[in-house]
């Protein structure tokens, strides 16, 4: 269940998007699994997540300088926690694009974006600091894949939308008002089979996300995708 998160060039733009804004996660055809802080609806440029072929996300790393400093970080509480390093890598930088001082404008805190209450249950008294916010988002993580038996989607979306709203969408990426023209995801591998008509009698149209020259690119078709994720769009 499903939003995690360009970055700031002056202190004043350190704060990143709205870190409790659901994290979208799309998985393309060919395997790649895209971050993004919101619906992507026209071509966005995607970024490479460092020694994470796998990942891109809409948003830049802050300074790579930052980003190799915390590798060692990243790499031993991924372990901890039995988590692939590349996942909370890619996580990081949607989130904070590696800064550590990065601050939400409801409140989510650092290099992985943890909300006040959410650091406290977690043991995380200085959310600012490297060690103690990526041992405590990276535990959350483990939680969350626990919760919904490893499905990374599902899992970065109650990571930053909570569980609570995850489970009253029926397990689903939940649906916020703001996102005006977003529609119940379906993903290829939910188990479920979409009808070709919708209950209105109106065509079923599939919405896809292609990688293509460094951008990813929203596709339509009437024919269901026989790989990657997709959404019904009514």
């Amino acid at each position: 269940m499903i939003r995690i998160l360009a970055a700031a060039f002056v202190a004043a733009l350190f704060v990143p998007a709205p870190a409790d804004a659901q994290i979208y996660a799309w998985r393309d055809s060919h395997g790649t699994l895209v971050l993004s802080d919101r619906t992507i609806n026209a071509p966005t440029n995607v970024y490479v997540v460092e020694n994470a072929p796998a990942f891109r996300t809409t948003r830049p790393v802050l300074n790579p300088s930052e980003r190799a400093r915390y590798e060692p970080l990243v790499l031993e509480y991924a372990t901890r926690q039995s988590l692939r390093p590349e996942l909370v890598r890619a996580v990081i930088q949607v989130e904070s694009g590696f800064n550590p001082l990065a601050r939400s404008p409801k409140g989510a805190m650092g290099l992985m974006q943890l909300m006040p209450h959410t650091a406290a249950e977690l043991g995380v008294r200085n959310p600012y600091d490297p060690a103690e916010n990526i041992r405590g988002g990276t535990a959350y993580l483990r939680q969350l894949l626990d919760r919904y038996n490893g499905n990374e989607e599902l899992a970065l979306a109650a990571y930053n939308a909570g569980a609570g709203a995850v489970d009253r969408y029926g397990r689903q990426v939940p649906p916020y008002r703001e996102t005006r023209d977003y529609v119940k995801k379906v993903g290829a591998r939910s188990g479920r089979t979409a009808d070709v008509t919708l209950a209105s009698g109106k065509r079923v149209v599939y919405k896809t996300i292609e990688i293509l020259d460094g951008r990813a690119v929203p596709r339509y078709s009437t024919e269901r995708p026989a790989a990657g994720d997709f959404e019904i769009v009514h």
